[in-house]
């Protein structure tokens, strides 16, 4: 797929201009973006479902798109399996055709043309899958949690997240060329989404993802395409070096940005402080020079959700403990016999498939349901306070800020403040509920969260609807938080960053093991059952898909200590002849070493403005140890200016002093 300048607006918003990448078999591009980029509307776009506004999307003839979309069309008709064999129809009709062809053969026909059409059907059934394009299907819709006995209900029968699996089902099993998925891992249980990285590796097509799974993006992804601010950037390399590398570049820029200002500045006040007087040559030299120069713009980044949670009242050793537990829903036994104990703060991720019953024992532990067995007991001073990834019920004709109040101490001015840590500040907090969106909804239960001050955090699937930085965001507030908390997410990442313990639901029962998402697929390798509880590891986070992705997002790698150093052509004794001897100093050599320094001024400039157009290039072609090597190079520079333009105004007062 070669794409070239796309552009795409609505109404006077550009979402992104000049769009251009290729991708080809084997490639596996992630595209990344806060929410609102534009990056499902680029799907859609590659996909022929929506115009650009400008460009080109160009495929070899015959090369088939698939599209998974995070929006089903629920109203599509017919059963799963033809809905997913859909995906196939090729398959179907090369079938269908080599069919027809033998039977004219059996009657007689052997002609050139009946066997070259029939080559022809033969190819295209092979390149399908062949016969076994069946079993195919059956693999996928297996691998993806769609139960046999799903394959022939009707369509319309199906739950939102069972129609989103079937949309990803149909989008896998037509073996496309270009594979085009959004947000894939929505709905998927942790099984379902290991099988489904192992398939998008070996499928061998030109693969597209948007996702804020960063553990599926690391684990997928050959290259990245960062959608920002309208503007779009090709990243070639996996997406933590890409996390990487965006945060050094961003970092060299800053410095740029910072050191082009100060020099702006310096020139300012030279040309103002000598525009009359007898340096006014220089001066007009130096103003000349500033009109060239452009400020360089600092790093531009969108607001990121940044908080944490209140100090807790400490709770007993003991938060919660379950013995003999059994949790049933509608008759059907979930867990039978389980005990555990969760003691103060460990953070526990409950985990196991669709249909195990995560949410429903949560809420048994909670005591929202009754236990079908067995006891559990809430230990002393516990507070717990419960995020479900159900909306909460809000009335959609209050504020924001009214909203918070309501049921919390919060004064108005807290409520306010609270609001604008996660990105509802000013009139954003005078917002009628109703108007918000999903994920905007998920923002304002977790001030809510906030703002209930409990010491037990009990989360489900607190992610749905956060992008990447929020989530992470998350993940920081619940690696500081002080109190214990219980967990519920598909989040791999966020799980193995946070989790110090496990609560797997396995065979019926639930076992409860030390570790993060990593320690449990070891656990699962090694065959190891269940472990005691209270052997917690440190809470200071995993080392996951989490770690590798983030690892130096928001500042620059420790690189080599500043340099100090003494301007150029000055000795630090007094001996020397510096700046106390400048009365003492012929008018002719002082005119000598002002000329001098001038000299070396132009040559440094000249190699920034070198190394400038050297880190622009390197950035673009994703050459990290190169932007970091240059960048370096660049504040070496930049420091040697500042020092040689010291040094000129000094040698430049005293001649105009001693003149």
């Amino acid at each position: 797929m070669q794409v070239t300048g796309l552009t795409k607006s609505f109404g006077p918003r550009t979402l992104f201009a000049n769009v251009s990448f290729r991708i080809g078999p084997g490639d596996r591009l992630a595209v990344a973006g806060r929410n609102g980029a534009g990056k499902t509307t680029l799907l859609r776009i590659l996909a022929g479902l929506e115009d650009a506004d400008s460009g080109s999307v160009s495929i070899p003839r015959g090369e088939r798109v698939a599209l998974h979309d995070q929006r089903p069309d629920a109203q599509a008709a017919g059963t799963v399996r033809e809905y997913v064999e859909q995906g196939l129809s090729h398959a179907r009709d090369a079938e269908e055709r080599m069919a027809a062809l033998e039977a004219r053969m059996a009657d007689g026909d052997h002609g050139a043309a009946t066997m070259t059409e029939y080559d022809r059907a033969q190819s295209d059934l092979e390149a399908a899958g062949g016969y076994h394009w069946r079993a195919w299907v059956e693999r996928v819709t297996r691998g993806l949690g769609l139960r046999d006995d799903h394959l022939d209900r009707p369509l319309a029968s199906l739950s939102g997240g069972e129609l989103t699996r079937a949309s990803l089902a149909r989008a896998l099993a037509g073996r496309p060329q270009v594979l085009l998925l959004d947000e894939p891992t929505n709905h998927l249980d942790l099984d379902a989404m290991e099988w489904l990285e192992g398939i998008v590796k070996d499928i061998g097509a030109a693969v597209v993802i948007v996702s804020h799974d960063r553990w599926f993006l690391e684990s997928t992804a050959t290259s990245v395409l960062e959608i920002a601010n309208g503007r779009a950037k090709h990243w070639p390399m996996g997406y933590s070096a890409f996390r990487r590398a965006r945060a050094e570049e961003d970092a060299q820029q800053a410095v740029m940005a910072e050191r082009r200002r100060e020099e702006m500045e310096r020139l300012e006040r030279f040309v103002t402080r000598w525009r009359a007087g007898t340096k006014a040559k220089q001066a007009k030299s130096r103003a000349r020079k500033l009109e060239r120069l452009e400020p360089i713009a600092a790093p531009s980044r969108d607001k990121s959700l940044s908080f944490g949670f209140p100090k807790t009242e400490r709770p007993g050793r003991v938060v919660l403990e379950a013995d003999g537990l059994g949790v049933e829903v509608a008759g059907r036994s979930l867990v039978d016999g389980a005990g555990f104990t969760i003691e103060r703060g460990q953070r526990v991720a409950v985990v196991g498939p669709n249909g195990a019953g995560k949410t429903t024992t949560v809420e048994t532990l909670l005591g929202r349901r009754d236990a079908a067995a067995g006891r559990v007991s809430m230990g002393h001073k516990v507070l717990p306070s419960y995020f479900t990834q159900h909306a909460r019920e809000y009335d959609g004709r209050k504020s924001l800020a009214e909203t918070v109040k309501t049921g919390t101490s919060l004064t108005e001015t807290e409520a306010r403040t609270l609001l604008g840590r996660f990105l509802f500040s000013g009139e954003m907090a005078d917002r009628l509920v109703e108007d918000l969106s999903g994920g905007e909804r998920r923002r304002l239960g977790l001030v809510e969260l906030v703002a209930e001050g409990g010491n037990l955090l009990v989360l489900d699937e607190p992610t749905n609807h956060l992008d990447v930085e929020s989530r992470e965001a998350l993940e920081d507030a619940l690696l500081a938080y002080d109190g214990t908390v219980i967990l519920v997410s598909h989040d791999r990442a966020l799980i193995d960053a946070v989790a110090t313990h496990t609560l797997s639901l396995e065979e019926g029962t639930a076992l409860m093991r030390a570790g993060g998402y990593g320690d449990l697929l070891a656990a699962r390798q090694d065959g190891v059952g269940r472990d005691d509880a209270s052997g917690s590891r440190s809470g200071t986070g995993g080392g996951g898909a989490s770690g590798r992705a983030r690892n130096g997002v928001g500042a620059p790698p420790a690189g080599k200590a500043a340099r100090t150093k003494a301007p150029k052509g000055v000795r630090g004794d007094e001996s020397s002849g510096g700046a106390a001897d400048a009365p003492r100093r012929s008018n002719g050599r002082l005119a000598r070493e002002v000329s001098k320094i001038e000299a070396r001024i132009a040559g440094i400039e000249a190699e920034i403005a070198v190394v400038e157009a050297e880190v622009a290039e390197a950035g673009a072609a994703g050459d990290v140890d190169a932007v970091t090597r240059l960048g370096e190079r660049h504040r070496e520079l930049q420091e040697d200016l500042s020092y040689a333009m010291a040094e000129w105004e000094d040698r430049a007062a005293m001649l105009v002093e001693g003149g």
